[in-house]
């Protein structure tokens, strides 16, 4: 999971400034976000098109500019559930871990899609996130 844990580090950079270790476990976190996506990544993104904020995820997925989202819409596409778990495998509150979630994964989305399209099923990242 090297690869992944690059990735969400990198990414993980601009918030440690100001939580140091806090954060520490929110790439594992993000991974157990994927996981839990049915479909893995293209499971995620295919809620963000049932929530009516497909063209945010489409952006992080394109070669261009990354729309923002706000915690609020991270928190109704991902669920209370999905943000509670996050923000206690990352030591957040669950109201800071919207925060840090809007923050990281349009970045992390970007970076999992640098050639403007999802991965296929059965490449790289569906192997990572098939591991436990």
């Amino acid at each position: 999971m090297g690869f992944f844990d690059e990735i969400a580090g990198k990414a993980m950079e601009k918030v440690r400034g100001a939580n140091g270790d806090q954060v520490s476990g929110a790439s594992g976190g993000i991974l157990e976000i994927l996981r839990a996506q049915p479909g893995g990544l293209s499971g995620l993104v295919q809620n963000f098109h049932d929530k009516g904020l497909g063209a945010i995820v489409s952006s992080w997925i394109s070669n261009g500019q990354n729309l923002p989202i706000s915690a609020e819409q991270i928190q109704g596409v991902l669920g209370n559930e999905q943000v509670k778990q996050f923000a206690a495998k990352a030591g957040l509150s669950p109201a800071v871990a919207s925060s840090k979630l809007a923050e990281l994964l349009p970045t992390i989305v970007d970076k999992l899609t640098p050639n403007g399209k999802l991965p296929e099923e059965g490449g790289l990242l569906q192997q990572l996130l098939s591991k436990k």
